[in-house]
């Protein structure tokens, strides 16, 4: 959260907190030592035994006497605190991995200055501070590779907390919770009535577990409930960066930008304004297909929709820093999600779908955002075949995901990368289909003349040499011949 605490929570922490028995491996009291190497460790601790322990923050007080837990006041300032030439907390920031969305806070309790530093729990993988990871051991602070124990049982945490169900806000009333979600599209995208009252609203919200009610009484806003329905990402910084991203380029380089836009509102929430805004942007075309003519979207909406969708909830929020994002140039749209596929591209067609944030993949199928399992690429693939695109193409990148959509391209212009892999691609469909691929189907494909069947002959015969389609059976006759795609 980006707006200020709400100084009677504060005190109400700080009370809570010095009722504690004692210190524990999520709590540690401080009075006025502002060693900054110290800090850091503290943090680099405190977040791995917040996770250990299953608390959402870990907490460092300053102004509590650590014996007696009294309330003593400190004069330390973090605002003007620093490590050399640089800000205390954006030092501290920088060196920790992966960076924590740590804030300081200020009150006054019972006459006495009291400086609180939240940290959020460790997630994904332990939290390190100048490359070395920290855990804490009753009320000391140990570097975590001296505990085998506690780091394996950190590793299992990981494993099995999901993205969605880490927390994006928290310690939030109800009204404030409500304020940062967009929560009228919620009831709007599953076709409910909006409750009449507060609690009834909260209460729905709270069973799809957008939200979640704390010890406390108050609310935490999962991140399964910011992804999907921010008001404004940018008020959860954990996700700000993951807001979709349009940029519009001159002609087929990155080097002039046309426009540029980046969403505001969660996947959910804001998809369809997403589709609109690109279908007001891209250029339309005369386009012949399967006999039709007609002016169309140069990229298929179905296709462009789809692969939109999977960029978003196949995304690895573990990358910080970089988001989806769609590009369009002059020939060609490019859609790049952070994170390397889970599944092989020369299977994404057929393979059973694999995805690492199943619970956001299922919200956005039950609204319709995201088509049924499996039939996605299906559908991408027969909406390129349908208007006689060049095929498209799923790319690895460096820590990225990116499938290019290109625009109408007559036969004769495509070289043989493009026709080797659109035979390919149309094999893998027949099959699926349980309808294997011939020379008619692929002449269809691609718009060939029956009086021109060699030269679908020709591009059957190249992607054979390449190894990726086989016969169907040995020994076929060349009339009736009949091909799979070489995983088959």
């Amino acid at each position: 959260m980006t707006t200020a605490r709400d100084p009677a929570y504060l005190e109400s922490l700080v009370r809570e907190l010095v009722k504690l028995p004692a210190e524990t491996s999520w709590v540690e009291f401080k009075a006025n030592n502002t060693d900054p190497q110290m800090i850091g460790e503290r943090v680099a601790a405190l977040a791995n035994s917040a996770a250990l322990e299953g608390k959402s923050e870990a907490y460092l007080v300053w102004g509590v006497e650590d014996e007696t837990q009294a309330i003593i006041g400190t004069s330390f300032e973090p605002a003007t605190a620093t490590r050399g030439n640089q800000n205390l907390e954006s030092w501290l920031v920088q060196m920790l991995s992966p960076r924590l969305n740590i804030r300081f806070d200020t009150v006054t309790v019972d006459g006495h200055r009291v400086v609180i530093l939240e940290i959020p729990r460790a997630s994904e993988r332990p939290t390190a501070f100048s490359g070395t990871e920290y855990v804490r051991i009753g009320s000391t602070t140990q570097a975590l590779k001296g505990h085998p124990q506690k780091e394996a049982e950190l590793w299992r945490i990981f494993d099995r907390t999901p993205f969605e169900e880490l927390l994006a806000a928290t310690n939030l009333p109800g009204p404030d919770a409500l304020a940062l979600l967009d929560y009228p599209s919620y009831f709007k995208v599953l076709g409910l009535p909006l409750p009449t009252d507060q609690a009834g609203i909260l209460a729905r919200l709270e069973e799809d577990r957008l939200i979640r009610r704390n010890d406390a009484g108050r609310f935490d806003i999962t991140n399964l409930g910011a992804i999907l329905f921010a008001a404004d990402v940018q008020k959860f910084p954990t996700l700000a960066r993951k807001a979709v991203r349009v940029v519009v380029y001159e002609g087929r380089s990155r080097v002039n930008t046309i426009r540029e836009r980046q969403g505001q509102r969660g996947y959910a929430a804001g998809f369809e304004g997403i589709i609109t805004f690109l279908n007001g942007l891209l250029p339309r075309n005369e386009v012949i297909g399967q006999a039709l003519r007609k002016e169309v979207p140069m990229f298929p909406d179905l296709a462009v929709r789809e692969l939109i969708a999977n960029a978003l909830v196949h995304q690895d929020f573990a990358l910080t820093g970089t988001g989806p994002m769609v590009e369009i140039f002059e020939d060609r749209i490019e859609i790049t999600n952070p994170g390397a596929s889970l599944v092989e591209v020369n299977r994404l067609l057929d393979h059973a779908p694999r995805s690492r944030n199943e619970a956001l993949a299922s919200f956005m199928r039950r609204v319709g955002v995201c088509e049924e399992r499996g039939s996605g690429v299906d559908k991408v693939v027969f909406e390129t075949e349908f208007y006689q695109l060049p095929p498209p193409r799923w790319e690895r990148q460096d820590g990225a995901f990116r499938v290019v959509l290109f625009a109408h391209k007559e036969l004769r212009a495509m070289d043989r990368s493009d026709r080797v892999h659109a035979c390919y691609l149309h094999a893998c469909l027949r099959h699926v289909m349980r309808d294997p691929m011939t020379n008619t189907t692929l002449r269809e494909r691609f718009g060939i003349e029956p009086k021109n069947s060699a030269t679908a002959s020709r591009i059957i015969r190249d992607a054979l040499d390449d190894g990726l389609i086989k016969p169907y059976e040995e020994g076929q006759s060349k009339k009736t011949s009949r091909y799979l795609p070489f995983w088959a």
